[in-house]
């Protein structure tokens, strides 16, 4: 049997063996716990850099619109027919007898045609009607003068037959026939003449009920007319069309809108304001509007208590005199200011940054070729500036820009 020989005084203890790794990886992870990311470098012409100032500061709220008119009209059909052509376009200028669309409609057309014939027809038969009154009258005055002729005629044989017989020249008798022949006539001479004005007030009353007739059937023939006239569907005032409701081909009805004509002044800006910004607006504040062809200052004149798709409509009053291209349906800018800081610590406005917040923003320091994080407390905001409450001091200089990808870095190296 062979002894093997071991050698004890070499061997290592066990938490020799297995402890030393064991505290030498917890001081790697201890340290890499500790290490601080290396800043990154970022390029200082990439970046937007603000300056803190202390002064006035005007708060504005941005938004988006367009131009409205404050008479719009719906151009409707005053007949029923069919759309035969459209003779304007959506954004056309038209005065008050452009015609935008033309209709036509067989029954019209046959119905005026009548009406006119039916007049021409009533105009002749009152033309007939006065050469026939006049030939009555003129006969009923020839036997008025042929009565009194034969009157006067039987007066003068009466006087003459009473003075011979004064001086017993003719019988009494023969007087008395003449007396009463004179009187016969004379009764005869009056009723004549009072049939001739009745003849007269006849003739009034015919052609009256014939010219009644003719007005009437005149009046038929002008609606008529009318409706004619109607087929051509004109502007009815001068403005921009805005909108054509039918199509070539389409049969309308009486009433039916055609057409949206727009007057081309005066012109409101229509704007639609977040709901979370909408509590700030005010009737009357001031509102500076960008036509993309010229700024003008207007004044908030209504604000729509309903709460569209996150939006509130508020309507801007604008001044007579607008930029040359101004015209419905343009799209355009506002700048609305809600309120005026005469002493405020102030800078332009950062990307992420929200009325009434805390944020983290990067102040470079005095040399400008680091900057850190610092913690900074927003107050009221506008449209290119916000209000800082704490955090920074006048003169310092900040990174507007997004900086969301430095989160993890507490400083950042800026390079030429």
């Amino acid at each position: 049997m062979v002894d093997i020989k071991r050698d004890v005084g070499k061997r290592r203890p066990a938490f020799v063996r297995f402890g030393a790794p064991a505290v030498l990886l917890t001081v790697a992870a201890l340290g890499f716990c500790h290490f601080k990311p290396s800043s990154p470098r970022v390029p200082a012409g990439s970046l937007h850099i603000g300056v803190v100032r202390a002064g006035a500061m005007v708060v504005e709220v941005r938004a988006a619109g367009t131009l409205v008119a404050e008479e719009t009209r719906w151009i409707p059909a005053a007949t029923d027919g069919r759309v035969d052509r459209i003779l304007v376009r959506p954004g056309d200028t038209v005065g008050p007898d452009t015609v935008l669309v033309e209709l036509t409609n067989a029954e019209v057309a046959r119905a005026a045609g009548d009406a006119l014939l039916e007049v021409q027809a009533a105009e002749a038969e009152m033309r007939k009607l006065h050469l026939t009154l006049e030939r009555q009258a003129l006969s009923q005055e020839a036997v008025v003068a042929s009565a009194r002729a034969e009157h006067a005629e039987a007066r003068n044989r009466a006087r003459a037959d009473a003075e011979l017989a004064q001086v017993g020249l003719t019988s009494a008798l023969t007087l008395q026939a003449a007396q009463g022949r004179e009187q016969q006539l004379r009764v005869r001479a009056d009723v004549e003449q009072k049939g001739l004005e009745l003849l007269h007030r006849s003739e009034r009353t015919e052609l009256e009920a014939a010219e009644s007739r003719l007005d009437r059937l005149r009046s038929t023939a002008a609606l008529r007319g009318q409706q004619m006239e109607a087929l051509a569907v004109r502007a009815g005032r001068g403005g921009v069309v805005q909108q054509i409701a039918v199509e070539v081909g389409a049969r309308v009805s009486e009433g039916t809108n055609l057409a949206r004509v727009a007057a081309r002044e005066p012109l409101e800006a229509v704007l639609q304001i977040s709901q979370l910004e909408a509590s700030q607006i005010a009737a009357g504040q001031q509102v500076l509007v960008d036509t993309h062809q010229g700024i003008v200052t207007g004044t908030v004149s209504r604000i729509d208590p309903a709460v569209q798709n996150g939006s509130v409509t508020v309507d801007v009053r604008l001044p007579s005199q607008l930029p040359r291209g101004a015209r419905p349906d343009l799209s355009i800018d506002a700048a609305i200011e809600i309120d005026r800081i005469d002493n405020a610590l102030h800078t332009g406005r950062p990307v992420q940054a929200r009325a009434q917040t805390s944020i983290v923003m990067f102040r470079l320091s005095s040399d400008g070729r680091t900057a850190t994080r610092v913690p900074v407390r927003i107050g009221r905001t506008s449209l290119n500036a916000v209000e800082i409450v704490s955090g920074l001091r006048a003169g310092d200089r900040v990174i507007l820009s997004d900086t969301s990808t430095f989160d993890r870095y507490e400083q950042i190296t800026l390079t030429d």
